[in-house]
């Protein structure tokens, strides 16, 4: 699949921020799809930090959040990493399941899906954004809905029950808060029709928050992302709110597998359940036979890094199935400071097994 747009390399932080402001724009990627029915897009790459790089600096630079950037890179400092660590910038992905139109946002993967409608002779793309969703008591609610109203400038009006809460933090809040860099909508937002109660996707005035479950149930983007946004999405636009921890494709004879924590209906993440994943294996092979490694799907499971993994290949049913061990082992050659490339994806250990398979709102 071809990707329109994307940032070249890492920037440091004053780069980074150079770089913004003379863009004006956001810089997630954009991908066109080879068809209507393609379920893969984008490539992981492989970098090595300068000195003075975070990990949330990497992130906004790629377009990633905060969590599926942590995720990616386990037992890495993400305010230290220091001169020369390697990093992953997970930036394959399987498309989410359910309708193409409009936006989607899958929760446990915070990100944004946005398909546009295409003009006469357009080929299908996607653009994507990480998103912060809402934590803890403050869930962003399951289902379809619609974009009802387009807001620049927003003014918020925090309701009672969240002066409530920043009073008892100790952090007291005004009736009204004006529009500028201090809101915390942003200079952007787009109204949700959800009712009980007041929801938004916007932007903040706090991204190094981006890509976790902070909010109190709307949606936040990275200030540059919104703005793209923004202007892109008219009213009326469909919004799929969805609960997709697991995803699974087949692709070029592939069982592909993408794991990213479950969260309750409270906002808390909780263990993927093996018996879900052998549903949803089961609905993407249909009647073809495949052969499984099994433990390794159950430990990608487990890993919940939001990677795609290979861990199953179709088996031709007159000839033996040769057991393979995945090569998920971190990647041996050699690379500059600086240096992107797609990483190989990781070989399936297959195994002899077959499957038929004026705003109020709560920022």
């Amino acid at each position: 699949m071809k990707r329109i747009k994307t940032w070249p390399r890492v920037l440091t932080v004053r780069a980074l921020t150079l770089a913004l402001a003379a863009a004006g724009c956001a810089h997630a990627t954009v991908y066109q799809l080879s068809d209507p029915n393609a379920q893969v897009f984008g490539e992981d790459l492989h970098i090595r930090t300068h000195y003075s790089d975070t990990l949330v600096d990497i992130a906004r630079n790629y377009g990633l959040g905060y969590e599926e950037m942590v995720r990616a890179n386990p037992g890495v400092d993400p305010w230290l990493p220091g001169e020369g660590t390697p990093i992953v910038i997970p930036g394959r992905r399987i498309l989410p399941p359910g309708p193409r139109d409009g936006i989607v946002v899958n929760l446990p993967e915070h990100r944004l899906y946005y398909y546009p409608k295409l003009k006469r002779g357009e080929k299908p793309y996607v653009i994507t954004y990480p998103v912060s969703v809402g934590k803890m008591d403050w869930h962003t609610p399951l289902g379809q809905t619609y974009i009802t109203q387009k807001i620049r400038n927003p003014v918020w009006i925090p309701p009672q029950s969240v002066r409530q809460e920043h009073l008892t933090n100790g952090d007291p809040l005004p009736a009204v808060v004006k529009a500028g860099p201090d809101n915390p909508l942003g200079l952007f937002a787009l109204r949700m029709a959800v009712h009980p109660g007041d929801y938004l996707i916007h932007g903040t005035n706090n991204p190094l928050a981006v890509g976790m479950p902070v909010t109190h149930g709307c949606l936040r983007l990275y200030p540059e992302d919104i703005a793209a946004l923004f202007p892109k999405v008219p009213v009326g636009t469909k919004v799929y709110l969805i609960d997709e921890p697991i995803k699974v494709a087949f692709v070029d004879r592939q069982l592909l597998l993408e794991v990213h924590p479950p969260i309750d209906d409270q906002g808390q993440s909780i263990e993927p359940v093996l018996a879900t994943f052998e549903q949803m294996l089961n609905q993407a092979l249909g009647n073809t036979t495949t052969a499984v490694n099994w433990d390794y799907a159950v430990q990608v499971l487990k890993k919940a890094n939001g990677i795609p993994a290979v861990v199953g290949l179709q088996a031709d049913l007159d000839q033996p199935v040769q057991a393979a061990q995945p090569a998920d082992a971190p990647d041996s050659r050699q690379q500059a400071p600086g240096e992107t490339g797609a990483k190989p994806a990781p070989a399936p250990a297959a195994v002899p097994a077959s499957a038929q398979a004026t705003a109020s709102a709560r920022p």
